[in-house]
């Protein structure tokens, strides 16, 4: 049995090694840096999570982040006040009111996604901001409150190596095109399905 174990692991020591020279290889051949277009959109829950912990990251790396919040508003999430310890380093904008059935004005809503462009349109003009998370802005496309065209060319003009972060479920088609990285968050399953109120920590 022991000789059959110790021909079991050299097997297993020359499947891995062959395996990390291919992978050594591939990584090797990967030589471009610049700045990436990220999007993360879908129905199931995450993809603001996802962007935020991408933002930390580049905050670990003590880089400067802006972020602004389209939709978002009407309530308050754990993430700002955590990052608020970096001080200067994040530059938060929250821009919406909340859903649309929340504010039941359409108007409303689209002069505060527009006010959310201007912002957002500042920070991809200036390469002070290393990462921008444009938080729930294919909700804004989706609706028609910002002009997508505007978008994709203030995206395409931006700092070459800034990176940009998108959120929203909807994303349209020509974002996802200009993007460099695309996930797809799907709903599998959600505690609020089962009655389970929003809680601090997890949604909020």
């Amino acid at each position: 049995m022991k000789n059959i174990d110790e021909t079991a692991e050299e097997r297993h020591r020359a499947k891995m090694a062959n395996r990390k020279a291919v992978q050594d290889a591939e990584v090797a051949e990967k030589t471009l840096e610049k700045g990436l277009l990220i999007v993360h959109t879908g129905p199931g829950k995450g993809k603001s999570t996802a962007a935020f912990g991408l933002a930390l990251r580049m905050l670990g790396n003590n880089r400067r982040v802006g972020i602004v919040q389209f939709i978002k508003g009407a309530w308050s999430t754990g993430e700002q006040p955590a990052l608020a310890v970096f001080g200067d380093r994040v530059v938060w904008h929250t821009m919406g009111e909340g859903f649309t059935w929340e504010t039941q004005d359409k108007a409303r809503d689209i002069a505060a996604a527009e006010a959310a462009w201007g912002r957002a349109r500042d920070m991809l003009a200036d390469p002070a901001y290393d990462f921008v998370l444009l938080d729930e802005l294919n909700i804004a496309l989706t609706k028609q409150y910002v002009a997508l065209d505007r978008v994709l060319a203030a995206l395409a003009s931006r700092p070459p190596e800034q990176h940009v972060v998108i959120t929203g479920r909807g994303a349209p088609a020509e974002l996802i095109e200009a993007a460099d990285t695309v996930t797809e968050m799907r709903l599998v399953k959600h505690a609020f399905q089962a009655g389970i109120k929003a809680q601090k920590g997890i949604e909020l």
